[in-house]
């Protein structure tokens, strides 16, 4: 990719590992608005691809398009409680991946044949077992 920052949409693609209509529907749904040049191709700034690298990490951590929508418009009027609703998510996916690292480390320590036999694994799932905690949490984000 040139060192300049004017780029056209196949080498910001390239960069971050897109296709093109990834692109142009993130346009689409007003999350990026790139300039135009005099035949209509869309030209990247610097700020359209810190806007690229802010959606692909935010998705990457978990958030909607309708999230990220809201985490690049400070005016939005929800902004802060939508925010504060992914760091909620963040946390409980991080403690849900704690606990799958302690269960996969105990099953590699094991030597029981039959990990769902083992009385020390089986503490480990005590809160999916006994009700405490979902299964499978239900997590709404559009």
């Amino acid at each position: 990719m040139r060192s300049t920052l004017d780029w056209s949409i196949g080498e910001v693609a390239e960069r971050f590992g897109l296709e093109t209509h990834v692109l142009r529907h993130w346009e689409d749904v007003h999350l990026l608005a790139p300039a135009r040049d005099a035949a209509g191709r869309r030209r990247y700034g610097r700020d359209d691809v810190v806007r690229v690298a802010t959606i692909i990490r935010s998705k990457s951590a978990g958030m909607s398009l309708d999230q990220i929508q809201v985490l690049l418009d400070a005016g939005a009027a929800d902004r802060h409680q939508v925010l504060e609703a992914h760091i909620s998510d963040l946390d409980r996916r991080m403690e849900e991946m704690r606990r799958s690292r302690e269960m996969t480390e105990h099953a590699l320590r094991c030597r029981a044949h039959d990990i769902a036999a083992c009385p020390r694994f089986g503490a480990i799932l005590e809160d999916l077992l006994s009700g405490t905690l979902a299964a499978f949490p239900r997590v709404g984000h559009g």
